[in-house]
């Protein structure tokens, strides 16, 4: 009788093995993370839920207004959230490898977009014309460019790694390519957001271990091109004036937002008047559900909100840094460093706006306020942390062993 191959040939032994084999291939899917990985995750998902609960309470009277009924605005968020939460939890699964490879496309397809708010599909939007409508759908191209921008930069960090120690070897990538994305955004008038693009860039410098001394003329000629730049939008030059010469000089123009937010966080008093009972947002306050966000919460939920807000902010940092620090590799380092720097700098920038430490810059606050194409790229974004996350942690339990 011949035999049947090895292959195939029936064996108890593997029948009786098949069970538990499923089990263990099942158990190493669902792996525990690292505590970096759950900070990082649990931190992300609360901002969000906590976000899509304050858009709701703080857009619905605009939202009714503007006859898309109390739920508008929130339906329209909560879309947003549902496909970045799973989009974020997809990137997380991927080798990071995979975002080296494609650091180039990514840098190509994000510029090309921003390209786009300059052909009759761009729209201005408070001054800054930075976003492009199809249809019914509009979208900030500027925050794909910073999610390509964290790429690109860890990539190309990485590769010239022995060779930072070159000013030349640091300016000739960055500035053409980095400095040219930011430009395109600044030809739009949208400096909040080229402030965010620039800290995220000299971020992801910095923790490529570059000395500080090589940064100094740089930061310098960013910050003297930046005044003009400044004040050459009648409307910014105003808010900026405005914040200068002290709130209240120009109640009816520049100074209503800044002063009817200040407002709307001293109603709050410690324990907030109730969510859900903003006065603020019954049209007193402009871009209550996005920029000012951060002023609701404080009415509504009041001193113990904000404070919650700013912990919750502080633990997603604490989470950053502990990635980076178990970090090897140039590219983790790089990368996380810029997306830390990227939203935590963002959010410092929003709620030092709202408390009128700074004057209005027209910058949300991340994963909290409304705004379909930021809080996509932002889950995007950390999504590349924890993969980051991830394989720190395979990595060490591999040495462990």
């Amino acid at each position: 009788m011949t035999s049947l191959p090895r292959q195939f040939a029936p064996s108890a032994s593997r029948s009786a093995d098949g069970p538990r084999a499923a089990r263990i291939s099942l158990g190493q899917v669902f792996t525990a993370e690292s505590s970096n990985y759950f900070l990082l995750l649990g931190t992300t998902l609360f901002l969000v839920l906590l976000g899509l609960v304050m858009v709701l309470s703080s857009s619905s009277i605009d939202s009714y207004l503007g006859r898309q009924g109390f739920f508008g605005l929130f339906w329209k968020q909560g879309m947003f959230a549902l496909i970045g939460i799973p989009l974020m939890l997809v990137i997380s699964r991927l080798p990071v490898r995979v975002f080296k490879q494609w650091a180039w496309v990514a840098v190509f397809v994000a510029v090309g977009v921003q390209l786009l708010v300059f052909t009759p599909l761009g729209i201005e939007v408070g001054g800054n014309l930075n976003w492009i409508g199809i249809g019914s759908f509009n979208f900030q191209p500027s925050e794909l460019v910073k999610l390509a921008l964290v790429i690109w930069m860890g990539m190309i960090l990485a590769k010239k790694e022995k060779l930072l120690g070159s000013f030349g070897h640091v300016v000739i990538p960055v500035l053409p390519v980095a400095g040219g994305a930011i430009a395109l955004v600044l030809l739009g008038g949208d400096l909040g957001t080229v402030m965010i693009m620039g800290g995220l860039v000299f971020g992801a410098i910095f923790f490529a271990g570059i000395r500080l001394r090589m940064l100094i003329l740089p930061v310098i000629a960013a910050a003297l091109l930046a005044v003009p730049i400044a004040l050459s939008s009648e409307s910014r030059a105003s808010r900026i004036m405005s914040f200068f010469t002290g709130m209240g000089s120009d109640y009816e123009g520049a100074d209503w937002q800044a002063q009817h937010g200040l407002w709307a966080l001293a109603s709050g008093g410690v324990f907030g008047v109730g969510l859900g009972n903003s006065r603020a947002k019954w049209s007193w306050l402009p871009a209550a559900d996005n920029d000012y966000i951060f002023a609701i919460i404080g009415e509504e939920l009041g001193l113990v909100g904000a404070v919650v807000v700013l912990l919750l902010f502080v633990a997603l940092a604490v989470a950053f840094v502990r990635i980076i620090r178990s970090s090897k590799d140039m590219f983790s380092k790089v990368a996380t460093g810029a997306v830390m720097v990227w939203l935590i700098g963002q959010a410092f920038v929003n709620i030092a706006v709202v408390l009128g430490v700074l004057p209005v810059l027209g910058v949300p606050l991340p994963l909290i306020s409304s705004g379909g194409s930021a809080l996509l790229t932002t889950l995007a974004a950390i999504g590349i942390v924890l993969a980051i996350a991830r394989e720190n942690s395979r990595a060490e339990q591999v040495s462990g062993l």
